[in-house]
């Protein structure tokens, strides 16, 4: 992608009333539009990222046998009602509206009410379970405070899996495959050392559940960390498990955190509120155990960002970044940088290297500005001199590190990661 036909420009300043670091950096580098609290638009590089991670989250749900799906954002209030739900006095995170009938509906904050009503069209047997879905779909929660920028939003994207088995047994093992996979997701995104498998409470349908907590100053939770073991006790569960619930090490390191994911049992709570049973093999009718297993999106985006970004800007790891290589080019005006620039960017898209080229007019130090802001994993310098050096400048955003190189290395170390 040529720099120059991006609509989007950097900024020098996020707005005042932006106070998280991840959304104030992601919309200084043209990577979110700011429409309210807690309400974010995803620009074209905001977007790249947000399919990459979607993409990374697909394919470990579809390795478990996920099947994806996409319901509806518009919620019917008579199926929230068998669940007690419905009231805020009960839930205050709804957004609802009415249709011209006076019809209540809800923007759903979740889904387990209408995808269980769902399955009792097509869970009747034994035979038809296990079921394991999942979507990435918009949900919508009237948070009272969104300051976190991305990591806390009152609209966003989120992936929810939910599993249908026809005993605890079977449930068990599959939590255990759903788990895994969310270690696997976290690694590949880049924050898998910072982030901890977590034991945290299960509210009304399980003593315990598994929280993802990632390890940054900005979090709003607060975990005790066992490093041997490399998982967590939630705060808020401390005072019931003072040690490692797998070695029983008691000298625990207490760190703020924010959680990108979580896994619960649901047990039979919602099945058996709106009746979803099957026969089993007996012919005896049995109620359908359940679990969910929830990644915000736009969490792990901002959490990214708060851990790993520095002074200059975002630091993107490789797999999820908008581009691989930030190709700039000094002295456009003169023909041979022009001409040689042009040249490589296309031998990067030749061999499939995504790569953002800036073939802007500007200044130098504005360039590089930008790119340590935008925070590519690779930056490649093009100038006068260089040409006449016969190497390019490749400087590392992750280490800082700058060596120049032949082309050939180059594009020998740049197409064989």
């Amino acid at each position: 992608m040529l720099q120059s036909k991006l609509f989007t420009k950097t900024r020098k300043e996020a707005p005042k009333d932006e106070v998280s670091k991840n959304a104030q950096l992601l919309i200084r580098a043209g990577y979110i539009h700011k429409e309210m609290a807690g309400v974010y638009s995803l620009l074209p590089l905001g977007l790249r990222v947000m399919n990459k991670i979607g993409n990374i989250i697909r394919h470990e749900m579809n390795v478990i046998g996920g099947e994806e799906i996409f319901l509806t954002v518009l919620q019917d209030k008579n199926l929230w009602e068998k669940t007690d739900r419905w009231s805020d006095e009960k839930v205050d995170l709804w957004f609802k509206t009415k249709l011209k009938n006076n019809t209540e509906l809800g923007l759903g904050f979740t889904h387990e009410e209408q995808l269980t009503a769902l399955m009792c069209d097509y869970v009747r047997s034994w035979r038809n379970l296990p079921v394991y879905t999942y979507q990435i779909q918009t949900k919508f929660r009237n948070e009272i405070r969104a300051k976190s920028g991305i990591m806390r939003g009152r609209e966003f994207l989120m992936k929810d899996l939910y599993s249908f088995s026809k005993d605890n047994e079977s449930h068990a093992e599959f939590y255990e495959k759903a788990k895994q996979a969310y270690v696997n997701i976290f690694n590949r995104v880049g924050i898998g050392e910072k982030t901890y498998i977590t034991h945290a409470s299960g509210g009304t349908f399980s003593k315990y559940s598994h929280e993802f907590q990632t390890v940054t100053i900005a979090g709003e939770d607060a975990i005790h960390i066992c490093e041997k073991c490399h998982i967590a006790v939630n705060a808020e569960i401390k005072g019931e498990a003072l040690a490692c619930p797998i070695c029983t090490n008691k000298d625990l390191k207490q760190e703020k955190s924010i959680e990108v994911g979580n896994i619960f049992n649901l047990g039979t709570r919602f099945s058996e509120a709106l009746d979803l049973t099957y026969q089993d093999e007996n012919g005896d009718k049995k109620v359908v155990v359940m679990g969910s297993y929830g990644i915000g999106l736009g969490r792990v985006m901002g959490t990214i960002v708060e851990v790993f970004a520095d002074e200059a800007g975002i630091v993107w790891p490789e797999e999820i970044a908008p581009f691989k290589v930030h190709l700039v080019s000094i002295g456009n005006d003169k023909v041979d940088v022009k001409k040689y620039t042009d040249i490589l960017y296309q031998k990067f898209l030749d061999k499939q290297v995504e790569v953002l080229y800036d073939d802007r007019d500007v200044r130098p130090g504005e360039k590089f500005a930008d790119s340590d802001l935008i925070g590519i994993p690779w930056r490649v310098v093009i100038s006068e001199k260089l040409i006449a050096e016969k190497t390019v400048e490749l400087k590392n955003r992750k280490t800082g590190d700058v060596k120049k190189v032949s082309e050939k290395e180059l594009l020998n170390l740049l197409t064989s990661q």
